[in-house]
């Protein structure tokens, strides 16, 4: 599946890793367990509100059920509309895939360089957001070789990581990520307040 588009591969994997682990393994989204993540990928994908009713007839069909759900493939409109489908599904694959693997003692993937693409262009729209939520300050985001995206006023607290450890960290799994945070110790002490999750 190496060619495959990043939505498609990533929710291969993911459905192995879940398929592996079983119903009852641990992710990083808090009271989840691997059968919620899975009953909340198949909710979203359908435009079903993931509300405790529904989450709970998901997860009544079982694992294996889910996992073929998952499976078959998103709906046509708009998951796989070209162009719309890494920003749409790709990034949120991701990050459910990094939930499982990390919760469950798995590391950072390095041999990823299309996720770290997506994952820089996603970070600047949460890195947007959250210095919307820091502001007076600023923030800015680094990579490992430099370059920078800033936002908001100079000067106010800098992350830095590998995008997809960034985009991890500004998208709430902030524990797991694999970043070093820097700059202003008010504006540091913002953002660790500040709720950036997805």
């Amino acid at each position: 599946m190496s060619g495959a588009p990043i939505d498609m591969r990533e929710r291969e994997a993911l459905c192995d890793l879940l398929a592996e682990l079983g119903p009852d393994a641990p992710t990083l989204c808090e009271g989840w367990d691997t059968a919620d993540l899975a009953a909340h990928l198949v909710l979203r994908e359908h435009f079903k509100r993931g509300t405790d009713e529904h989450m709970a007839a998901e997860k009544a069909k079982g694992l294996p059920a889910l996992i073929d759900r998952l499976r078959g493939g998103a709906p046509l409109l708009p998951w796989r509309v070209p162009g719309l489908r890494t920003l749409m599904n790709g990034a949120e694959y991701f990050i459910h895939h990094e939930d499982v693997r990390r919760a469950n003692g798995l590391g950072r993937r390095t041999d990823r360089p299309d996720l770290e693409a997506l994952a820089w262009r996603m970070s600047g729209y949460l890195g947007r957001r959250a210095a919307r939520r820091i502001r007076p300050y600023g923030l800015e985001l680094r990579r490992p070789d430099g370059e920078p995206r800033r936002f908001g006023a100079a000067g106010g607290a800098v992350l830095q990581g590998e995008p997809t450890e960034l985009l991890l960290y500004l998208s709430g799994r902030r524990d797991a990520a694999e970043v070093r945070l820097a700059g202003d110790a008010d504006a540091v002490a913002a953002l660790r307040k500040a709720h950036t999750d997805m």
